[in-house]
């Protein structure tokens, strides 16, 4: 074993092995770890790999497009994507199943995208199907979009920068020169170290216009023109424009989309034809078949996929008297026919990731595009320029030909032809060598008035470009006409409909639950069963489990919602109807397991919500009541648990609801009992009330149980009746204390 020894602060890394001796282990500070091995990997995949840059590409999109560029698939035919995938790897060398991944993305085939780069042939899978898987590369053949002229127009006249690629055989462009904010366009997901992003598709035609705008008046309303975003797969999306204004001004937010579907009266069938982006098939598919299975949806006797070379299609077979609509408003509540997308539009600018809104996105990408305009026309004229010095240096040539011809046929050496026609005519090297390798036959007055005329069209070209160079309007003019030009080239209409909450026609969960009475039995140990009356009146005795035996029986319906209290100060919401009915013969559901309760929660009482509005009385073991409304439970979300449900100074004893003033019974473990109006309890606005005095207990005794009068079984209510509190109550008579199940109702 290698033995530790201390480092020393002048060596870096492992010493080597020597013969003869023991290899030497340096121990390294764990901060000296981050920041020498970590924190360049982490750069590296924020700014190398999963970040999108302002032209909308991440490294991996950019080296495999411009590959296909330089291999001639803008025009030529289509070529294997196996080649396509063994060419990209000179610029990027992660290996060809990540590559050929990247390709099946940006495929038409895929539908991932708006607006594919890639015109495929063959099978690319589905962007909507986990499981359609795609054909391997040496199947499939793709070659450039026609959209992909935009993202390359002029490349080559230094639009943007080049580097060297991974090894320095060859260039690779930094940026690709789009010439529309594909940034917005194109739906991009990347996770890096410590941060991600998450950037939804624009429709084409609305970005471009929204661009235009923008340039003209950069505090125009965005949401005039950018409608909402639009999804290769279509679907509805539920347009909050509040929401959709934090998005575009933040950066940040998130929305809803809804399949698509339609009825078949005839066949008694719903087909699903359009899904929100961010689910699949198999994701709804199987969530559909739990609710099934779990009976929470009765109303599908079967459901299919039936996607084919004509579309998505997923098949539902429905019961007989169903409603469609009432179906498919539960299943987009309950399954992912309805989902949420959420935004984060973290792009990087100038290696740097920022967090940014549609409006600063416009803006970064507005200041980008002039300044690659503004390196085209400097790049077209210097060229012009320097055709310009040649043209001029031809000219006064051509104005003494004769001269020309004899510095020519006067000089001996071919090396000497250009010296001497510099110095024959005032013109430098480059003039001059232009000039002798003019051909004979080009030595005539047409050719000379040509070139004549070539000057001056050039002359006023140049001029006509140093202006745009030096007017930021007219480079402005140039970007929107080349946006309308996409927008013309490119038509694309809407995929995803946009719909307002308003519109969508809302269906009570309630009214889809079939409602009865019921009755709730609660045992001491937690079980608890909901028993039809039909099944009621035709079964015998309850059974319980051994030393198990009755607590709570109440009387309600299906449709109740239920307050569980336990002995943990907490509060569980349930429907009855979550319950399936059960039997007496039957020892009930386990509520601890069932709703997973904390390690040794006991249940203590169960209570009807209804509508909220009734009043609640907590008895606590140290003789206090806390009286407040239901309200204090209610909550606009669908919270199953609610914590701090009342006072932790003493345990709970008991919940009896108030929907009026009434007589109520309180026993102590003393033998003693007190008759009080509720009236005398002043209700409270907090359910953490401690409560108000109700019994003067002795230091070994407690409160033990509440209940109306009608049912506590007392038959001498005058005995024990108080007209104040606290009190400490009278003792029990024997007729008094007559054994009889509580029974809490309203």
């Amino acid at each position: 074993m290698p033995r530790k020894k201390k480092s020393d602060p002048n060596k870096k890394g492992l010493n080597q092995n020597v013969e003869g001796l023991s290899a030497e282990v340096l121990e390294q500070p764990i901060t000296e770890t981050l920041e020498t091995n970590y924190m360049p990997y982490a750069m590296s995949v924020i700014v190398s790999r999963a970040i999108p840059e302002i032209d909308g590409f991440k490294p991996s999109h950019r080296k495999l497009l411009y590959t296909m560029y330089k291999m001639g698939l803008m025009t030529g035919p289509r070529t294997k994507s196996a080649n396509i995938v063994g060419q990209t790897m000179r610029l990027n060398p992660h290996g060809d199943a990540a590559i050929y991944e990247t390709m099946v993305r940006l495929s038409k085939g895929c539908e991932a995208l708006l607006t594919p780069f890639v015109d495929s042939k063959g099978n690319f899978g589905k962007t909507y199907s986990r499981d359609m898987a795609y054909a391997a590369s040496r199947y499939t053949e793709a070659k450039l979009s026609a959209i992909c002229t935009e993202l390359f127009r002029d490349i080559e006249k230094d639009t943007v920068d080049f580097a060297d690629n991974y090894d320095g055989s060859t260039r690779e462009p930094v940026l690709l020169p789009t010439s529309f904010p594909n940034v917005l366009v194109s739906a991009n997901t990347g996770i890096a170290v410590g941060m991600a992003s998450q950037i939804c598709g624009f429709n084409l035609a609305e970005v471009c216009e929204t661009t235009i705008n923008y340039i003209k008046d950069p505090d125009c309303d965005l949401m005039q023109s950018l409608l909402a975003p639009d999804f290769s797969t279509g679907g509805e999306l539920i347009y909050d424009p509040e929401e959709i204004s934090r998005i575009y001004e933040t950066g940040r937010g998130g929305f809803r989309l809804r399949a698509k579907w339609r009825y078949d009266k005839a066949e008694n069938i719903i087909e699903v034809y359009e899904i929100p982006y961010s689910t699949t098939v198999e994701a709804i598919m199987d969530k559909v078949s739990e609710l099934v299975k779990s009976g929470k949806v009765k109303e599908i006797s079967d459901m299919r996929d039936e996607t084919d070379l004509g579309g998505l299609k997923l098949a539902i077979d429905l019961k007989r008297g169903v409603d469609p609509d009432k179906l498919m408003a539960k299943l987009m509540r309950q399954t992912p026919l309805c989902d949420s997308f959420s935004c984060n539009f973290n792009i990087l600018i100038s290696g740097n990731p920022r967090l940014m809104g549609v409006r600063e996105i416009l803006s970064e990408w507005t200041a980008w595009r002039i300044d690659c305009v503004r390196r085209r026309v400097f790049f077209d004229l210097e060229r012009k320029k320097e055709k310009l010095h040649l043209l001029n240096g031809l000219k006064k040539i051509l104005l003494d030909i004769d001269k020309a011809i004899a510095i020519i046929r006067g000089t001996e050496l071919e090396s000497e032809v250009v010296p001497n026609l510099m110095i024959g005519f005032g013109i430098d090297k480059i003039q001059a060598e232009y000039v002798a390798e003019i051909k004979l036959r080009n030595i005539n007055k047409e050719y000379i008035l040509k070139r004549v005329e070539e000057t001056e069209r050039l002359e006023k070209e140049i001029k006509d470009l140093e202006d745009i160079l030096n007017s930021p309007r007219r480079v402005k003019k140039i970007i929107t006409d080349e946006l309308r030009d996409v927008m013309k080239k490119f038509p694309s209409p809407r995929k995803t409909e946009i719909i307002y909450a308003d519109e969508i026609e809302a269906y009570d969960e309630e009214d889809e639950t079939e409602d009865y009475p019921v009755t709730f039995f609660l045992s001491r140990e937690g079980y608890f069963k909901k028993i039809s009356q039909p099944s009621l009146r035709m079964s015998g005795e309850q059974k319980y489990k051994e030393n198990d035996g009755p607590m709570q029986e109440m009387e309600g319906q299906n449709r109740d919602e239920l307050l569980i209290f336990t002995d943990k100060r907490q509060v569980y919401k349930v429907r009855a109807s979550d319950f399936e009915d059960s039997k007496a013969s039957l020892l009930g559901i386990y509520l601890p397991s069932h709703l997973e309760m904390d390690e040794g929660e006991g249940v203590l009482c169960i209570i009807k919500a209804e509508d909220y509005s009734a009043g609640l009385l907590l008895f606590f073991e140290n003789g206090k009541v806390a009286r407040f409304s239901l309200s204090a439970y209610a909550t606009k979300t669908n919270r199953k648990r609610l914590t701090g449900a009342y006072s932790d100074k003493s345990p709970l004893v008991c919940a009896l609801t108030l929907e009026e003033e009434r007589e109520i019974a309180a026993f102590s473990s003393e033998g003693r009992a007190v008759i009080f109006s509720s009236a005398l309890i002043a209700p409270k606005t907090s359910r953490t009330t401690i409560g108000v005095s109700l019994m003067n207990l002795k230091s070994k005794h407690k409160l033990i149980k509440a209940a109306y009068l009608e049912d506590s079984g007392i038959q001498n209510a005058a005995r024990y009746r108080a007209r104040s509190i606290p009190v400490a109550g009278a003792l029990l008579r024997d007729g008094d204390r007559e054994e009889k199940q509580m029974s809490l109702i309203d």
